[in-house]
């Protein structure tokens, strides 16, 4: 009767003198011979269950070592190849290496760190809140009653009774006139949802900005010195800016806030639509009505609160003509931006 360590030992050292001795070609046979399924090697190691017990543990402990060492050196010859030219069946190392593109941040992620440092240099604070909203939060809070013909222009998804995607980030702004007490002075980035048909200037998906201060004695002033000093800093020291007036349910007095035209410098082209001028946010002084509804008084208190899109700030900054290049993650489109 044999003793299967002999066994085991014996066979161990004719497959690694087998390995050392065959060329590149016949090391896949040599592999099966011993490792494979029927292989001389994986069939000892399936006698072990008719072992004594007293015999397996010592027994099988040599044959996975046994087994091990095969692999190894198997491994070590089909990967350096005895004549340095090949690792492995259909790998040449001598080809010249395929070309690796560094990876990169997205043009709407670079846009609102960018967009956020200017703020928090100016003193903002940081704020979230949830994507999936209430009404409240959403409108009646900011200012947007029930019959409100403001709210038809938000485009709304919503969702189940009173929850809804929200359609902008100025939730966060009663979110935070509930946690804190003036003065108060947040930037709130962060994605916002409107049902709009899709096209070269409209998402469904968008990224936006809200930025708000509240403490006494705010003005208008402020506010246009504070947005003055963002477009220096974002589109360069020569930017010219345009306070138009406009309505929003939540600010009053509301403006509309535009640069000149980079492409034409004001004399009118196709991407400013011959207006000489670009619309890059809206702002105002908040309304009464919002600080009554977080319990702020208005006799004490004023503010001002502005919001804009990511998206169309990036387009403007990066001269992007089609909002749908942001989200189709086209990896050719990505490559030209390198932040």
């Amino acid at each position: 009767m044999t003793n299967p360590l002999e066994d085991i030992e014996r066979v161990k050292d004719e497959a690694l003198a087998e390995i050392k001795s065959s060329a590149d070609d016949q090391l896949e046979s040599v592999k099966v011979k011993y490792l494979g399924r029927k292989g001389t090697l994986t069939s000892l190691l399936k006698s072990l269950g008719g072992l004594p017990s007293d015999q397996r543990a010592t027994v099988g402990k040599a044959a996975n070592e046994a087994r091990v060492q095969v692999e190894l050196a198997l491994k070590s010859r089909m990967g350096t190849g005895s004549a340095g030219t090949k690792t492995k069946e259909g790998f040449d190392p001598t080809l010249p290496g395929r070309i690796q593109f560094p990876g990169t941040r997205h043009p709407i992620s670079y846009t609102i760190q960018r967009l956020t440092g200017i703020f928090e240099r100016m003193g903002f604070v940081v704020a979230d809140g949830p994507d999936v909203e209430t009404d409240y939060y959403n409108f009646e809070a900011l200012n947007f009653p029930p019959d409100h013909p403001a709210r038809d222009m938000q485009d709304t998804f919503f969702i189940s009774g009173d929850l809804l995607l929200r359609t902008h980030t100025s939730p966060v702004q009663i979110r935070s006139f509930e946690k804190r007490k003036p003065p108060v002075k947040v930037i709130a980035p962060g994605r916002s949802y409107r049902s709009e048909a899709i096209n070269a200037r409209a998402y469904c998906l968008f990224h936006q900005i809200e930025g708000f201060y509240v403490d006494t004695d705010v003005t208008f002033g402020d506010l246009k010195g504070v947005l003055t000093a963002f477009a220096k800093a974002y589109f360069g020291p020569d930017v010219r800016l345009r306070f138009r007036p406009s309505f929003f349910p939540f600010t009053e007095p509301s403006t509309e806030v535009d640069i000149r035209c980079y492409l034409c410098n004001g004399k009118g082209c196709s991407l400013c639509k011959y207006e000489g001028w670009l619309e890059v946010l809206g702002a105002g002084m908040i309304d009464p009505n919002v600080f009554e509804s977080v319990g702020y008084d208005p006799d004490i208190y004023s503010g001002y609160a502005f919001g804009m899109g990511v998206e169309r700030l990036a387009m403007l900054r990066y001269k992007i003509d089609d909002i749908r290049l942001l989200f189709e993650n086209d990896i050719r489109f990505l490559r030209q931006f390198q932040f």
